[in-house]
């Protein structure tokens, strides 16, 4: 299944009136079905970091999109992606949260769709053409790319960590996440609160994590802001927990899940739902040992 932009920029580089626009291609039998029942849904882009909101909206050929926004009755002959309340165009949405070459249109762009409970499509890109280019361009897709704990740790924490190595601030940032985690295996554990892991909170900021305020109401940390390496900054809510396995109030409570993060010193949860990724401290705090 692939994308393709239809339209192209002039010499300016400026787009041409109406922007580019792309259809789909090769459509699988069950996302076109979903498309001719629904006429339209919006579309959550897949990013580096995981799923985000996004303006877009996928729309039927038998469909178009009314002032409102709602799905009406229209004979445009394509299943697309329309810009909704955006100049932006899916392309180059693609582009600047995977860091692709600027300037060139876009040939054809190779996706992955699938349904969300809630009715959304989930977009990912897999690879990309450029428009005069024989070269095929890998995305990579994410796999629990904010997780970082006993069980996975994400390649794109790993690049981040990497990536300060020469900043000089390692061993301090080691240092303070450390006395965290120590002071939880402690005997006297029962006794502190959750909110004390936001004692790491100066050194996750240095490691491209930065907490936002403590609500403790819906998710505690909401929204809280990763920026790693080169790629835009991504909002996500984070979760505050001693133990992971606390999250299961929120698995029973905020169902279907939204994207977040869990921040825990101890990662025991058996079972993590799909687009929630967990940071174990302790585990971080032994990785960033070998610095």
């Amino acid at each position: 299944m692939h994308l393709q932009q239809t339209k192209i920029r002039d010499k300016a580089l400026k787009e041409r009136p109406g922007g580019p626009q792309y259809y789909f291609h090769d459509v699988p039998d069950p996302i076109k079905d979903f498309l001719r029942r629904n006429g339209a849904c919006p579309v959550v882009l897949e990013t580096p970091y995981g799923i985000a909101p996004s303006p877009f909206m996928a729309v039927g050929r038998d469909h178009k999109l009314d002032a409102n926004g709602r799905a009406v009755g229209g004979q445009v002959g394509h299943d697309r992606i329309q810009q909704a309340a955006t100049a932006e165009s899916i392309g180059e949405a693609i582009r600047r949260w995977y860091a692709l070459p600027e300037r060139q249109d876009f040939e054809r762009i190779d996706v992955d769709v699938s349904i969300h409970p809630d009715g959304h499509f989930i977009l990912t890109p897999l690879r990309a053409t450029l428009r005069g280019r024989k070269k095929v361009i890998e995305v990579e897709s994410p796999v629990l790319p904010l997780s970082f704990n006993r069980r996975h740790q994400s390649a794109l924490w790993r690049d981040q960590i990497e990536s300060l190595r020469e900043t000089g601030e390692m061993a301090w940032i080691h240092d303070q996440i450390a006395r965290v985690v120590d002071d939880h295996r402690e005997q006297n554990v029962r006794s502190i609160l959750e909110p004390d892991v936001l004692r790491t909170s100066g050194a996750l900021s240095k490691l491209g994590l930065r907490l936002g305020p403590y609500i403790g109401k819906w998710y505690d940390c909401d929204p809280s802001c990763f920026q790693f390496m080169c790629l835009p900054a991504y909002q996500c809510p984070v979760e505050i927990k001693k133990n992971s396995r606390g999250f299961k109030y929120q698995m029973l409570r905020y169902k279907p899940l939204p994207r977040a993060v869990v921040l825990c010193v101890e990662h025991d949860l058996v079972t993590v739902p799909e687009h929630v990724d967990v940071i174990e401290l302790a585990e971080l705090s032994n990785y960033l040992a070998r610095f």
